[in-house]
């Protein structure tokens, strides 16, 4: 879950694997709570001197309630909220003001790694905003993390609710402080700060004048698409580049559990991953690896970027490549690591893997997984490279209970936005929203993947990967990419068009 997100992203991004009820051998592979694999995991501010020289802007925060839904005397906090002023043309204008809904992650993160805002901002004189998202980066209530994310007291105000009542309400006040009530906001937002942007636009139409909703799986909720979409969209890209490739993976879960098995198994897997401490658990390197996997196929970009690692183009086609030319006489789980080791090591500068070395965590999103945020998975074994297993809702619930004393809402989000009946929802209340995906994504699965009405727009792209429409311009971009963006700007100018006539018409009324 981003960039965005960013994250996003962060998102970002980020995530929702949970117990398998299997038949197979290998259910001890996959924990039993697991959330989905969006971006917060990666969403940090990472160490990129030319995006910040690039992308300039004021750090500045905003006092925020604690809860917007009751009116209870609740301790207020400090939203981090970033701001650059230097092409919009004003409220004298009607200079717009383009809106980042920050994602699971620290917003500096999805700052610099959203370019096309930075990008189109100066041929719109717009500002541009950067809202982070509560319970991430410096905006922790209750003055810290560890105060914040205590216990489910401290974290039940963390929902997608109180986040989009947080933007809404920066927003409406920003444009008061600045006499700029008349200037139209256009939202954007990838992966879940894309269902942020996507959901801000159908609760807040007043505030918001459209919304760019890249790589946003709304859709990917209780008994809407099916569980095992995500895992099959990650195997396919697999798949498509090296059926061995694909078969390798498939069977190393196996070899995996077996090796874990043996006397010296453990040790002997923490030498061949080149782990910087022994494995306790075969769970830990599974985990790992299917991190790996998954975000190869949501990065899986046809130029080089470092978005979450430093990774070359087509980094599957790459990945695919190591394990299928390793030297004759490796066993798979060497043909295995080789091919990781793109993901994890790409420049060749890390000695040994942590697979617990973030200290950034996603204890904010596993507690959004095991409330409202509640994505069932689940993985074929016929059409997937990972083990399968069934979605198990009961052992998710025990799971949340167990982690946090709640008990998920799973139609709780479907209720509060829409997702059932998804056409007939947003023809007949939505407008002016953009639902930009590529196919090799595997959050385009519960994405939109078609035209509802004229202002509820998919554009969908056939080698695009996680939200590549919001990174920056390269000279590297495909035509593709290029005909997309351009697309894009072409819609967000009509929305301001349109939303100009209408202010117009209504001042000389």
């Amino acid at each position: 879950m981003a960039s965005s997100t960013v994250s996003f992203i962060i998102i970002i991004i980020i995530t929702t694997v949970l117990l398998p009820s299997l038949s197979s051998q290998l259910s001890d592979l996959f924990p039993s709570n697991n959330p989905p694999p969006f971006l917060g995991k990666h969403s940090h501010p990472i160490k990129q001197p030319n995006h910040h020289q690039q992308y300039r802007y004021e750090t500045r925060y905003f006092s925020q309630p604690l809860d917007h839904f009751s009116f209870l005397d609740l301790p207020r906090f400090r939203q981090r909220y970033l701001i650059n002023t230097e092409h919009w043309v004003g409220p004298s204008r009607s200079g717009p003001i383009f809106l980042y809904c920050g994602n699971e992650g620290d917003i500096e993160w999805f700052a610099v790694n959203t370019g096309f805002v930075w990008d189109i901002a100066p041929r719109f004189g717009a500002m541009i905003l950067f809202p982070e998202h509560r319970y991430y980066g410096d905006s922790m209530p209750f003055g810290s993390k560890e105060e914040a994310y205590r216990n489910a007291t401290t974290l039940s105000y963390l929902t997608a609710e109180q986040v989009l009542a947080d933007f809404a309400v920066l927003i409406t006040d920003l444009k008061k402080n600045l006499s700029a009530e008349g200037c139209p906001v256009v939202l954007f937002g990838g992966s879940y700060g894309g269902m942020l942007a996507a959901w801000m636009r159908l609760k807040y139409p007043h505030v918001a004048v459209g919304a760019l909703a890249s790589s946003a799986p709304i859709l990917q909720f209780e008994d809407i698409v099916p569980p095992e979409t995500f895992y099959n969209i990650v195997s396919n890209s697999f798949k498509r580049e090296s059926s061995s490739c694909f078969d390798t993976i498939k069977n190393s879960w196996n070899a995996l559990r077996s090796e874990g098995q043996k006397e010296d198994g453990l040790k002997q897997l923490s030498k061949t991953f080149h782990l910087c401490r022994e494995l306790t658990s075969v769970q830990g390197l599974s985990d790992w690896l299917d991190s790996a996997y998954s975000y190869l196929a949501m990065v899986n970009y046809p130029y080089p970027s470092n978005f979450l690692m430093p990774l070359p183009g087509h980094p599957i086609r790459e990945v695919c490549k190591r394990i299928d030319g390793s030297p004759a006489g490796s066993s798979i789980l060497e043909r295995i690591f080789n091919g990781v080791s793109v993901y994890y090591n790409y420049t060749g500068e890390v000695d040994c893997f942590q697979l617990d070395d973030d200290p950034h965590g996603m204890d904010g999103w596993n507690w959004q997984a095991c409330t409202e945020m509640v994505m069932p998975m689940s993985s074929d074994q016929n059409t997937s490279m990972f083990p399968a297993y069934d979605w198990d809702y009961s052992a998710f619930r025990e799971g949340c209970q167990r982690d946090f004393q709640v008990t998920p809402r799973p139609r709780w989000i479907t209720t509060e936005f829409g997702g059932h009946d998804i056409e007939h929802v947003l023809k007949s209340f939505g407008s002016n929203i953009i639902f930009s995906n590529g196919l090799l994504d595997p959050w385009s699965g519960g994405s939109v993947l078609k035209n509802i009405s004229e202002t509820i727009i998919a554009l969908i792209t056939k080698e695009g990967a996680h939200h590549i429409d919001l990174r920056a311009s390269s000279t590297e971009d495909p035509d593709w990419l290029v005909e997309q963006r351009a697309t894009e700007i072409k819609l967000i100018q009509g929305w301001i068009y349109n939303y100009s006539k209408k202010m117009k018409a209504t001042f000389e009324i």
